[in-house]
């Protein structure tokens, strides 16, 4: 069965039209990669708990600052990897200088015995939609369309 994860992408409205919030995850596997590897704060669903308070958790400890608004409900995409996420869009200012992500533990380097700790998150940047559609990661790619579609019928 593939795993179930929640995330959010946070948007804004820039001086260039609407941004949303993109994060490159921490860890030796991400270290030097950029186009491709930017993505929505996401993880995964805890058993008993709903999708909006998963995505909401785990942005927070992702990005270190507090969720609040009401969500809308994006899109559901299956990552390259197998994994099912269920996405969810929220107009939300964050400076990303102020990012304080969560850490995780991993033995580094590969059958060291030595463990290394590293952030889940490395970086978070505002991106325009052209940008993000370049900088994403392609799987999911399909989260910015969605998000599309959605304000625009928010503004008919």
């Amino acid at each position: 069965m593939a795993q179930r994860s929640a995330g959010l992408l946070l948007y804004r409205f820039g001086n260039a039209g609407v941004e949303v919030l993109l994060v490159r995850p921490g860890g030796p596997y991400w270290r030097g990669k950029d186009t491709g590897a930017w993505q929505i704060p996401k993880g995964l669903i805890e058993s008993e708990e709903d999708s909006w308070a998963a995505a909401c958790r785990e942005t927070e400890e992702e990005l270190g600052v507090a969720i609040r608004g009401t969500p809308v409900t994006l899109d559901t995409i299956k990552q390259a990897g197998g994994k099912i996420v269920e996405a969810f869009a929220l107009e939300q200012d964050v400076d990303p200088s102020s990012i304080k992500s969560s850490t995780f533990e991993l033995e580094w380097p590969p059958k060291s015995g030595r463990r290394a700790t590293f952030p889940e998150i490395e970086t978070a940047r505002w991106l325009s939609l052209p940008e993000a559609e370049g900088a994403m990661l392609k799987s999911q790619k399909p989260l910015l369309e969605a998000l599309k579609r959605q304000l625009a019928s928010l503004s008919r």
